[in-house]
């Protein structure tokens, strides 16, 4: 089946040409994008089902440029390639300097920077997808929660796994995504949604097999065992109350955390520059 769409009503999965959803007989409309108010989410350019995913490609784009301005300062490096010393300086995963020098914010900033145009292409195009649904779904404060403690978790694999080797990319965060998504199939009883996110995981594994690709499984796994447990404790109702208050508050905590992140690796980046 083609990309699925979300029943606005019961909030099941289903075909995007359907117009009345077979798990509740309602008519489903238009899809959720082509019904955002213009004047919300940055007028309109942003539709609100997508607008926290936007807003982290962009840092991810933003962190890209950055580092490949620096990477052809120094080196004159090309698009497709970053030098792993500019990442590292950047905020990479890196054992030696997370554990000696108490960096622990590349767990965090890791999964934000690239290491060339082919690498954050691939995985702007798996969050766009992804993210759009999540998002949705979770709503945006389980949705951060859970995008960055998959992203982070998946990182401290790796450094258990491969403390020797940097380390970076958003496809920790989107095996995480992923999860979420299985274990919402899952707690939801859809098995539509189940399978379709499974084959994902499942072609992310065997990409990640192959010799040449230079693919972290670690932090895949990790992240990927992140997000669905997290979002099979979180389920994802939206009603005002004391969970929802709490919910925000730990999307708040979190996006303050990448936040000191990004400072304390500016800083280590200004004093080599």
């Amino acid at each position: 089946m083609a990309n699925p769409r979300m029943c606005p009503h019961c909030r099941a999965f289903i075909d995007p040409k359907a117009r009345v959803c077979p798990y509740c007989e309602n008519e489903v409309g238009k899809p959720a994008w082509t019904r955002q108010d213009t004047g919300s989410a940055l007028r309109g350019l942003i539709p609100q089902t997508h607008f926290t995913t936007v807003i982290i490609l962009t840092l991810n784009f933003g962190l890209f440029v950055a580092s490949l301005i620096l990477s052809m300062k120094l080196s004159g490096a090309s698009m497709l390639s970053i030098p792993v010393g500019v990442l590292v300086e950047f905020g990479a995963k890196y054992g030696p300097l997370i554990v000696r020098e108490e960096q622990w914010w590349r767990l965090v900033t890791a999964g934000f920077l690239h290491g060339g145009v082919f690498h954050i292409l691939m995985n702007s195009w798996v969050l766009l997808d992804l993210g759009s649904h999540a998002e949705e779904v979770f709503g945006t404060a389980r949705y951060l929660v859970i995008y960055l403690v998959s992203s982070t978790f998946g990182f401290v694999a790796s450094l258990f796994w491969s403390p020797m080797v940097p380390s970076i990319g958003a496809s920790a965060a989107a095996c995480g995504l992923i999860g979420a998504m299985m274990a919402y199939g899952y707690r939801s009883g859809s098995g539509m949604i189940w399978s379709f996110y499974l084959r994902w995981i499942l072609l992310i594994g065997v990409i990640g097999l192959l010799p040449g690709f230079n693919i972290d499984n670690a932090a895949h796994l990790g992240g990927f065992v992140a997000g669905f447990a997290m979002a099979y404790l979180a389920g994802t109702g939206r009603i005002a109350g004391p969970v929802e208050t709490i919910w925000k508050v730990a999307a708040g905590a979190a996006v303050a955390v990448v936040a000191v992140s990004f400072l304390l690796a500016y800083q280590s980046l200004s004093r080599v520059l």
